[in-house]
């Protein structure tokens, strides 16, 4: 068969749980290209990475999301019914309603509200023999979400809440005890917020104006009919999760301003340098690893026939390593961004595409302005050392993180 290679073993599962981050970039490389076929879960799937492999995974006219993403990733990370899951007029509709609370002032609104928590802990870091940033982190931006979005949260529950969201990011690739500990998270989660949905809609929890539980909850589809319980309580999961998932960036940064120091002067110094060191943490370490397509309708690329159903992979990390778009990809040099052009299907860290219609990550912005604070408190309003751990930084485990988790000791604050 001719066109694009394909993978030498029959099911590539067990290979993908083996290089992890590195999978479709060590295949692509092996083959000489940026595609290759394979079967993964004993399902034919077409494995993409690059900038022209980007454009066609978000050209809505060959390729669509209904029934793309894996069962056990919807049962854990992206619940059932959610935008990801949707296209046409049907994810434009409810895409513009997750688009209309990231405005620049609502933004900004969560990015004071994590701020105030951060700064509000820095004494209980002062008294602590240490600190594990990216627990700490994880547990500021649930309290802060959740203030955020108009979701009451107790603080009994927030340690609660905030494993569930970890446990529902951390599962969808794992296998036994962990992936079903992810599976409970996703339902309790439903369930939560399904009730504070539903008082808000009786008028027994009114919501702020403009917040997110508000949106959400009076949110109607093109039938005029407000969404499911459920299905509302994945959209609203859909804001919260991805939000605390950010506390990995964050431990990236502080893991990048510790392995490249002179960036901590730099990120002072102003605005862009602080844009462009973000920017380049989101391009070099690991997120999430792949974004999922089924063919829409049959069609010919590069030689090759793509039936209609066949999955289709986008690898995210591969195209924010692929080195015809970035040189000398393995070294972090956030000047690079100074500048980049902003061609959004060359940096793909949380998809492509476009934000308004497309399939592009929601919260991008939201999760870059989180960034830049991060790291403005790390380098401004607070000062630590970084004592011996294990700050190996696994490409078989997905999503990524150091071994340590980032651990601080003699954190002081700064006048």
């Amino acid at each position: 068969m001719s066109g694009i290679p394909a993978d030498r073993s029959p099911d590539s599962t067990l290979a993908l749980l083996r290089d992890g981050y590195r999978f479709v970039t060590n295949r692509c490389e092996r083959y000489g290209g940026d595609a290759f076929r394979t079967r993964l879960l004993l399902t034919p799937t077409i494995c993409l990475r690059g900038r022209a492999g980007t454009e066609l995974f978000y050209d809505e006219e060959l390729l669509q999301r209904h029934g793309a993403a894996p069962t056990r990733v919807q049962r854990t990370l992206l619940g059932r019914g959610g935008v990801q899951g949707l296209d046409g007029p049907a994810h434009r509709r409810r895409k513009a309603m997750l688009m209309s609370v990231m405005t620049p002032a609502g933004i900004q609104r969560l990015v004071r509200l994590f701020a105030d928590e951060w700064r509000a802990r820095i004494p209980a870091w002062e008294r602590a023999d240490r600190v594990v940033l990216y627990d700490e982190v994880g547990l500021l931006l649930t309290r802060a979400v959740c203030a955020w979005a108009g979701v009451p949260l107790a603080e009994p529950e927030v340690a609660r809440r905030a494993a569930d969201l970890h446990h529902m990011i951390e599962t969808p690739v794992t296998v036994g005890p962990r992936y079903w500990r992810g599976r409970w998270a996703r339902l309790r989660a439903e369930r939560w917020l399904g009730g504070i949905i539903e008082r808000e809609r009786i008028g027994l929890l009114p919501a702020p104006d403009g917040s997110a539980l508000r949106i959400v909850a009076e949110h109607r589809d093109a039938d005029d009919e407000l969404l499911p319980r459920r299905t509302a309580a994945v959209e609203l999961l859909n804001l919260l999760r991805p939000t605390v998932a950010v506390d990995r960036y964050v431990v990236f940064a502080a893991l990048a301003l510790h392995e490249h120091p002179a960036w901590r002067e730099r990120v002072r110094a102003g605005e862009a340098e602080t844009e462009q060191f973000v920017q380049e943490v989101r391009r070099f370490y690991p997120f999430f690893p792949m974004a999922a397509a089924r063919v829409r309708r049959p069609f010919e690329w590069q030689g090759q026939h793509f039936p209609r159903g066949r999955r289709v992979l986008l690898d995210l990390y591969a195209t924010n390593h692929h080195p015809d778009l970035w040189p000398e990809p393995g070294r972090f040099r956030p000047e690079r961004f100074a500048d980049w052009s902003g061609d959004p299907n060359s940096f793909v860290p949380q998809g492509g595409g476009e934000h308004w219609t497309g399939h592009r990550c929601a919260g991008e912005w939201l999760t870059i302005a989180l960034m830049k604070e991060a790291v403005t408190l790390l380098t401004s309003a607070m000062r630590y050392d970084v004592p011996q751990q294990d700050l190996t930084l696994s490409l078989r485990r997905m999503p990524a993180l150091p071994a340590s988790r980032f651990v601080l000791d003699g954190v002081r604050r700064t006048a």
